[in-house]
């Protein structure tokens, strides 16, 4: 029979993944508070959230493409927002948050 304290960090574990798989999946949260503040406005020239023609081109590199730039940078853009905390995960989630909204 495994100890309660074995059982409870188990479990523990499981929820700080759960809850960082979530926190990954939510693009909408990760756009508002690293990314809208330069794609919003348009600032440096970056691609206003939602348009469509600006956004066309980019979306035509493919979603490989965007999720480099995104976690490297490209031109005025910051590495991963400018937030360095953020997972692969949540560029991606933002990423494909911003490309929905521009389809």
């Amino acid at each position: 029979m495994r100890s309660p304290l074995f059982v409870s960090s188990v479990l523990a574990v499981g929820l700080v993944l759960a809850a960082s798989h979530a926190h990954a999946a939510d693009g909408v949260t990760v756009y508002n508070q690293n990314c809208a503040m330069c794609h919003a406005p348009g600032l440096a020239n970056s691609p206003k959230f939602g348009d469509k023609a600006a956004w066309a081109p980019r979306i035509a590199t493919g979603k490989d493409a965007l999720l480099k730039s995104a976690l490297n940078g490209k031109g005025a853009m910051p590495a991963r927002g400018g937030n360095p905390k953020l997972s692969d995960d949540d560029v991606a989630a933002a990423v494909e948050y911003m490309v929905n909204a521009a389809k």
